[in-house]
């Protein structure tokens, strides 16, 4: 409706423009020689641009003038009328008569028809803006840049709280692997092979590779499927089964291995270990809460944002589409529903108090007397520590080994500390 007012208005300027234009006029008198009851006359006139031109010719009169300028009131010896005509004062018809009524007519009719588009064309633009405006208004409800950069807070602190505290388990767990993996080496070691898991025909395979010189696990493992089926004569898929033995047997010492701390002989990867744990502990329960429940919230919010973008400016929400705008408000009901949440939670306080916490780190300063008193003051918190973060994702299969040694175990830690 805009468009189409604006192109009459157009319309209308241009046929405006290429109105006819009147020629160069010069008033004069004119003399009636004969005149109708519509105003048809026949006049006399000096050509005001020639000296002693007398002309005549027909000419369009004023009906309506008064009866004293009509023949013969005006002049009664002559019987002639009185008339105020227009001649052309240039150009190639100079001084001839020029009829204001019959020469303008078609001037006027197109004029007529511009002021005609014209206000056709103001009616349905200020129609088009009215209604535009009023839909744009409708449109523009999803506008919420509040909403927007309130949840992006929330993702933002929801994020670095989980991070954190990945960092301070991936932390824990670098310290761990080296431990754990040379207690897993040694009790391999001393496995021998006719113990291996899963086995087939146990005790004839285990006699063929102890002859080979493979006498633990730990040898299989470290010989490979290329090694036992060339160096040891066995057919490539007992080779492959044999490695499955020992990776079975290898998977089964690792769930059951444990590290332990023991305070009579501390090394430097222990201490290390207690002081990577040490972040988690201080931090406690609440911080470890908080990086589970930021991961899940994040991963929530994440999409709703995303959906919900356009809200943020004017000219993007205007641009969305009538089934992209229903997905923005509904994406916007969300997140309100998520924030209100939140706040009564106070979420957001929670996860800036743990990321503080955890990104305190291990503390550089502290030696190693410290580190283990602390240990020792709590060292269930310790294990449980250590236990979460090295924990493997899938529960079925069992935990890696980071378990609380038995009370015996940790009185006799403590009566060597002493």
């Amino acid at each position: 409706m805009l468009a189409l007012g604006l192109a009459l208005i157009t319309w209308s300027a241009f046929l405006y423009v290429t109105a006819p234009d009147l020629p160069e006029l010069e008033q004069i008198d004119l003399t009636v020689l004969a005149e109708k009851p519509d105003g048809t006359c026949t006049v006399a006139y000096a050509n005001p641009f020639a000296f002693d031109d007398e002309r005549e010719g027909p000419y369009r009169c004023d009906a309506r003038r008064s009866s004293s300028l009509k023949a013969p009131e005006y002049d009664p010896d002559t019987g002639f009328g009185w008339e105020s005509g227009w001649v052309i004062a240039e150009g190639p018809d100079k001084g001839e008569l020029y009829s204001l009524d019959e020469g303008g007519e078609e001037r006027d009719e197109q004029i007529e028809r511009s002021d005609a588009f014209i206000t056709a064309g103001l009616v349905l633009t200020i129609t088009g803006l009215v209604g535009g405006n009023i839909r744009s208004l409708r449109r523009m409800r999803g506008v919420r840049p509040g909403v927007l950069r309130r949840a992006t807070r929330l993702k933002e602190a929801a994020d670095a709280a989980a991070r954190d505290h990945r960092r301070a388990l991936e932390a824990v767990r670098t310290a761990w692997e080296p431990l754990h993996q040379e207690l897993v080496d040694g009790e391999l070691g001393r496995i021998p092979v006719s113990r291996m898991r899963g086995l087939a025909e146990k005790r004839l395979r285990a006699q063929e590779l102890e002859e080979g010189g493979v006498r633990t696990v730990r040898d299989v493992l470290d010989a490979g499927t290329w090694a036992l089926a060339q160096f040891l004569g066995m057919e490539r898929n007992m080779a492959e089964r044999t490695m499955d033995a020992a990776r079975r047997t290898a998977d089964a010492v690792g769930r059951e291995v444990t590290v332990r701390f023991d305070a009579g002989g501390p090394e430097p990867r222990t201490t290390a270990l207690l002081a990577a744990l040490r972040v988690l502990v201080d931090a406690g329960p609440d911080a470890r809460e908080a990086g589970r429940v930021g991961g899940e919230l994040a991963a929530r919010l994440e999409p709703l944002l995303i959906t919900a973008e356009p809200a943020a400016g004017v000219r993007e929400t205007l641009r969305a589409g009538p089934y992209e705008r229903d997905n923005i408000l509904a994406a916007l009901t969300k997140l309100r529903l998520v924030l209100a949440e939140a706040e009564r939670e106070g979420l957001a306080e929670r996860f800036a108090q743990a990321s503080v916490d955890l990104l305190r780190g291990p503390d550089a300063g502290a030696d190693e007397l410290a580190t283990w008193t602390d240990f020792e003051s709590r060292p269930a918190a310790y294990y449980a520590a250590l236990a979460e973060a090295v924990e493997d994702t899938d529960h079925e299969e069992g935990r890696a080994s980071a378990r609380t040694p038995d009370g015996a175990g940790l009185t006799g830690s403590r009566r060597r500390r002493r």
